[in-house]
């Protein structure tokens, strides 16, 4: 019979294991750090002098404690939109890689190895985070159950660039666009609206399901944006302002088709949402993505794109035709510098000779003013 406790791999921060012989048989366990480890071994050796047996529990699974998190934790801590939206990362990113994986052989490393490469397969750093965060969440269960000694999804450091570095946008060619807007038609038409609208006007998702009835001018063919729906609240636009933008012929025909179908209650109490989950409700911006968006970008057979790529979309489109910077840029409610900042290279370069020309004296030959008018005294007359 023989307990004893060791590294595996030696060095600072690294696991302690506990190695047991009896009866023949050898098993190990890693517990953590050298005191738990050396606390752990005195207990086996005390059961084994007694005559107890000490087979071994088998370590819980990852998957276990999402379970645990999901039924128990969640519900009493989290916002239902915040529930939708974690298990959706669990069940779509998360589980397929750590499910089967014991609690105890989950690293910091292994973590941040799953991390780094959503990064790399073009997910925001916000969803990385997010993704962070759930996993962070779901081991907190395993540390609550004493199966872990820490959590190794707590202070990893950096995952992802820096905020400051420049964001790249993945804006649709108009093939890719008119083939995303033609899938949707067809396979999901119940959000063929809602698609449209962004992508002819450039509005943010959150401000597009949060337009009422009568925000719309059917007659100008504009739309006023004074609210969006943001994390399952109601509240301003990005920059604080309300702004008018306007409607194209195709983009009025369809909302006035939707306008014409709906049955719910006068639009005088409340119900006048334009875009609905089917109750008169809201409709909740990260489930529709998941649920409606990401589908028909998988259908159509086009690169991976978010809803605000189509914001992205509209502003290429409209400035590669050499459309009006100001117009652009009023439509979307940015300044025309963060637009500039943005989309510069997709604005064509349409600067001539004679335009540089203009600026030239139309005499050659008359003598040089300065900006103020006065002549230049050092010219011969």
């Amino acid at each position: 019979m023989g307990v004893r406790i060791r590294q595996k791999v030696k060095g600072k921060g690294k696991p302690w294991w506990v190695f047991i012989v009896h009866n023949g048989k050898r098993t190990s366990k890693r517990v953590g750090d050298k005191a738990a480890a050396e606390k752990v071994a005195s207990e086996i050796r005390a059961r084994l002098q007694l005559g107890e047996s000490i087979e071994e529990k088998q370590v819980p699974t990852f998957n276990h404690y999402a379970d645990s998190w999901k039924k128990t934790t969640a519900p009493a801590t989290c916002k239902v939109l915040t529930i939708e939206t974690h298990t959706h990362l669990l069940k779509n990113h998360i589980l397929p890689v750590f499910s089967q994986m014991e609690v105890t052989d989950i690293t910091r490393k292994t973590i941040k190895n799953f991390l780094h490469g959503k990064i790399n397969e073009g997910f925001s750093k916000s969803t990385v985070n997010s993704l962070k965060a759930v996993i962070s969440n779901v081991l907190n269960e395993a540390l609550d159950d004493e199966v872990i000694q820490s959590n190794p999804a707590h202070k990893l450091g950096k995952i992802g660039k820096n905020g400051n570095d420049k964001v790249e946008i993945k804006p649709l060619s108009r093939e890719e666009l008119k083939t995303l807007l033609d899938t949707v038609e067809t396979d999901l038409s119940e959000h063929y609206p809602l698609m449209l609208l962004l992508a002819r006007t450039g509005v943010r998702i959150g401000e597009g399901v949060a337009l009422r009835w009568n925000d719309i001018d059917f007659d100008k063919r504009t739309i006023w944006i004074e609210r969006t729906y943001t994390k399952g609240r109601l509240g301003t636009p990005k920059n604080g302002k309300s702004r008018s933008v306007d409607m194209s012929k195709q983009l009025k025909e369809i909302l006035l088709r939707l306008k014409a179908c709906r049955t719910t209650v006068p639009m005088d109490e409340g119900s006048d949402w334009v875009f609905t989950n089917g109750n008169d409700s809201l409709i909740v911006t990260d489930a529709w993505r998941w649920r409606v968006f990401d589908k028909a970008v998988k259908k159509a057979g086009i690169k991976r794109i978010t809803p605000h790529d189509l914001r992205h979309t509209y502003a290429t489109l409209r400035l590669s035709k050499g459309d009006s910077l100001a117009a652009v840029a009023n439509q979307l409610g940015d300044t025309q510098i963060e637009i500039l900042r943005t989309y510069s290279h997709y604005i064509p370069d349409i600067q001539t000779k004679e335009e540089v020309d203009a600026l030239d004296d139309q005499h050659p030959n008359a003598p040089y003013l300065h900006p103020g008018g006065k002549k230049d005294l050092s010219v011969n007359e």
